[in-house]
């Protein structure tokens, strides 16, 4: 890239943080460019799904992402008490289901302090808020493992790492 070139995309970027023109695409290849852990596509499908994240800056899609890992976080809680309410599962996998319904609670209120620390502006507490959740979802996928059960998790902890890379990533660009 030119000198010219690399001003006009710091310009374009710098704008789209600050709220002027913002996109939700400059905001996610900015966030994917800043932070290998960052899956572009994923960041622009699962922040643009509402209609007003086309329209907001990078505050605001950090504060999405963190809402975005909110629900995930409840629909897993809601899946694991189905599953711990069905009759006849083994008792080591109700057991680690059970431990993983207070691991999936712990990410869903870091989601939420995530949300709130940014909100207040706050970037260095919302980004650790929002770190914690790797280490909770680990810590689930782990206690499946040793206990030798299938995760039925999978998805809902995929989902969470994602999610919380991409909120550590746009609070980076934001501090």
């Amino acid at each position: 890239m030119t000198l010219l070139t690399n001003i006009l995309v710091l310009t374009t970027i710098s704008l789209a943080l600050s709220g002027a023109n913002a996109t939700l695409e400059i905001v996610c290849k900015a966030a994917s460019n800043n932070d290998a852990g960052v899956n572009y596509d994923f960041c622009v499908k699962e922040l643009g799904n509402h209609p007003w994240a086309h329209d907001t800056d990078a505050w605001g899609l950090a504060m999405q992402a963190a809402d975005c890992g909110i629900g995930n976080a409840y629909r897993a809680i809601e899946d694991i008490e189905g599953m711990l309410a069905k009759p006849g599962s083994d008792a080591k996998a109700k057991e680690a289901l059970g431990q993983c319904d207070g691991l999936y609670t712990g990410m869903k209120y870091a989601f939420a302090n995530a949300h709130d620390w940014i909100k207040n502006r706050n970037y260095t507490a919302g980004k650790e808020e929002a770190e914690k959740v790797t280490t909770l979802a680990n810590m689930c996928d782990d206690i499946l493992a040793k206990a030798d059960v299938t995760s039925p998790l999978t998805e809902r902890s995929t989902y969470s790492l994602q999610i919380a890379i991409v909120c550590s990533a746009i609070i980076t660009l934001i501090q």
